[in-house]
């Protein structure tokens, strides 16, 4: 999936009616530190994926927001 893709797919603007690839969009988006440097909805609805256990953090910490963000 390309970073478009995903934005896409988490925005809706690309269309998408499997839920398991919504979850792998925002998947995307958190692994590759995207969902931090976007409109705040998406780090806020990051933030809440991985709170439920829908989407789990990075394993490279790198693409975190800084602390306090």
């Amino acid at each position: 999936m390309t970073d478009y893709e995903a934005i896409g797919i988490a925005e809706g603007f690309i269309d998408c009616d499997k839920e398991s690839k919504v979850i792998q969009a925002w998947q995307h988006l958190i692994d590759k530190g995207i969902c931090w440097e976007l409109q705040g909805w998406f780090g806020r609805t990051a933030y809440r994926l991985i709170e439920e256990g829908i989407c789990t953090l990075p394993k490279d910490d790198s693409t975190l927001p800084p602390k306090g963000r």
